[in-house]
């Protein structure tokens, strides 16, 4: 094993934090830095979605079985084509041997998990709440072997590279609030399609719900700004008959909504995870999953460095090339979703009912369906052998890894 590395970590959201725990696992010293302070980083209110890919890295890191306890799984997802009527619901059958579809939890017991656990570990360093640069007494961290971009959409760091990003802002914004909701079911998620915008409607226990609703900038202000009786109202019309919102746990809040890609995710010994590299629209719950994939590819070359099998000058284009298949494949399939579901085009309509009826009728395809969302598009060439074999269960696949592919975006440079 070489001589212990050291990496710094700018941002210390739950992409930073994860990131600094995956490195010291893998033998590294970390130090961990965020101008905002352990209490406001766990201040946010707002939910995730957490899929298989994102469990698989919790337990190499000896974190799921404390979070699990905080998370409400879902075993039943319905995709519903409102402009339609189609329906498709997804089970954990569709996933082998799976024992829930996926989980959703809330940021603070996360993120109160992480900051316990980095305070508990004695390879990282951190320096939280601390404005401008942190002063240190070992200059092995002052110059460390990686630094470590997790410090969001707007990244300092990435700026301060000369790194650009392609980027498209989305004529929709999401509205994120908290209701209690009758008629609903504790282990059921919804995701609808609706032409003004995609609808996820999340369970989080004991007939609450965390809803993200996205539609026009200036519906989603007009919304926001309306009464808590007023915004049940319309609340009310927009979802399906079943559900039947009762009261406003929290004051709805809306954010814009973008398509971003750093045009590289590495410079020198610097890499971009997370935000910081990539941005996506929120349907299907890709957003965290698909940072947290980032991790999981950086915790394993990270263990290759340590082991000294790759020189950590090497790690930032290795990463690169592991990370760029999905990455890509991602954005373009969560762009498309949009494209197509948010509107009432005619010519689109045959093939919207056409790709419902394939995923009602036809179990392999709603099986690898459900697999690329839940452990990420670059999972197909895996089950690819399973259709040929004329297997309609797949059973599940081990941790995510990609291979090269250079990016072409179309959309605009920032």
């Amino acid at each position: 094993m070489r001589p212990s590395l050291h990496a710094r970590i700018n941002g210390a959201g739950p992409t930073g934090a994860l990131t600094a725990l995956a490195l010291a696992q893998a033998g590294w010293r970390v130090s961990l830095h965020d101008p905002l302070s352990p209490e406001a980083l766990q201040g946010r209110e707002r939910a995730y979605a957490f899929t298989h890919s994102s469990r698989a890295l919790l337990e190499r890191l000896g974190l799921w079985g404390e979070l699990r306890a905080q998370l409400v799984p879902f075993r039943r997802l319905r995709l519903q084509d409102l402009a339609t009527a189609h329906r498709v619901i997804f089970e954990p059958t569709d996933l082998g041997d799976a024992d829930a579809v996926g989980w959703i939890g809330c940021h603070q017991p996360l993120m109160a998990l992480l900051l316990r656990r980095l305070g508990q570990h004695t390879a990282i360093g951190l320096a939280l709440g601390m404005e401008g640069p942190v002063a240190t007494a070992e200059p092995e961290l002052a110059d460390p072997d990686l630094l470590v971009a997790a410090d969001g959409p707007d990244s300092p760091t990435r700026r301060s590279l000369g790194i650009r990003q392609w980027s498209h802002r989305y004529a929709q914004s999401c509205l994120t609030v908290q209701v209690e909701m009758g008629g609903g079911n504790d282990d059921e998620a919804w995701e609808l399609l609706r032409p003004e915008g995609p609808f996820a409607v999340l369970p989080l226990g004991e007939r609450r719900f965390q809803l993200v609703w996205s539609a026009p900038t200036a519906r989603c202000r007009q919304l926001e700004a309306l009464s808590d009786p007023a915004f049940l109202d319309r609340l009310a019309g927009a979802l399906p008959d079943e559900l039947q919102p009762e009261a406003l746990l929290a004051r709805p809040r809306s954010f814009p909504v973008a398509l971003q890609l750093a045009r590289r995710l590495h410079r020198g010994r610097t890499v971009l995870v997370g935000e910081s590299a990539h941005r996506c629209h929120p349907v299907g719950g890709q957003g965290l999953n698909l940072c947290w994939r980032d991790v999981a590819v950086l915790h394993q070359l990270a263990e290759r460095a340590a082991r000294g099998t790759l020189h950590p000058r090497r790690l930032g284009a290795a990463y690169g090339r592991r990370r760029w298949p999905d990455l890509l494949l991602t954005l373009l399939a969560t762009d498309l979703l949009v494209r197509l579901f948010s509107n009432r085009q005619p010519l689109l309509m045959p093939l919207r009912s056409l790709a419902f009826e394939a995923l009602s009728r036809i179990g392999w395809s709603r099986a690898l369906a459900l697999r690329v969302m839940t452990e990420g598009p670059c999972r197909l060439r895996q089950t690819l052998p399973a259709w040929a074999d004329g297997d309609q269960q797949l059973s599940p696949a081990p941790a995510l890894s990609g291979h090269g592919a250079l990016p072409a975006p179309s959309a605009r440079p920032e």
